[in-house]
Formats: structure tokens, sequence, C-alpha cells
């Protein structure tokens, strides 16, 4: 389990930069320039959609005592919140892959607040750049 101060850490990161990194979200923008915006609005719709169903998957297999599971949902999570520059949602992700792979179920149940709460920040983030 990560220590307090460890732990302090990691929330003042989510705290000290943007949600998103407008570089990141201009990037996705630009795959498809031409397309009035379908592709960017398409890859956050799918974020949106499977962001949720992993945090499910996640808490599941952390209550079955499955942390291989556990580990592989939040790497998926962490993966995706890196291409929108969510780098706060990433970092929350990679907390809870790395507890679970070392094999502290504490530690990855410690570190579910801070990925919801930080998921939450994101989908709100994307939902305003959606429509932009």
């Amino acid at each position: 389990m990560l220590a307090t101060s460890e732990a302090r850490a990691w929330d003042a990161a989510m705290d000290a930069e943007p949600v998103l990194d407008p570089a990141a979200i201009a990037g996705l923008r630009s795959v498809a320039e031409g397309d009035g915006g379908a592709f960017f609005r398409e890859l956050v719709d799918i974020f949106l959609a499977d962001t949720p169903k992993r945090l499910v998957e996640l808490e599941q297999a952390l209550a079955a005592g499955d942390l291989g599971t556990a580990g592989r949902a939040a790497h998926s999570v962490k993966g995706s919140a890196g291409n929108f520059g969510a780098a706060a949602l990433a970092r929350a992700a990679l907390r809870a892959e790395s507890e679970a792979k070392a094999g502290r179920t504490d530690g990855v149940r410690d570190a579910l607040p801070a990925f919801r709460a930080e998921f939450v920040r994101v989908e709100a983030a994307l939902r305003e750049v959606r429509g932009a």
C-alpha cells in the first residue's frame, strides 16, 4: 500500500494540472479534420461508455479477489486516458494497476476513490470539449 505521504503526492499532482491536455485534444481532433468533428466525438463517446464499465469490472474483480483482472481493467483506462491527455486519471489508473500487480488488495481499494473522482472530472471535461 502507498504510504500516506505518497498518496498525498498523488492527490497533489492530480490537482496541479488541467484535467485534459489541450495539445492531446487538438491532436485527436486533427486526425480527421475534414469530418466536422465526428471522429473526435466518436472517440469521446467510446471512452465515456467504456470507462464506467472498466471501473465496474475493476470493482467486481477486487471483490472477487481477482487482482489480475482488476489490474487489466485499470491498465485499459490508463491507456485510454493518456490518449486524451487526462494525465491525472492515467496516474490514478496506474496506481490501481501497480497495486494490483503487487498483489495489494488494500492498495487497490485505497486507490479507487481518487480513480473514481478523477474520472468524474474527466467525464465533465470531455463532455464540454466534445461539442466544441
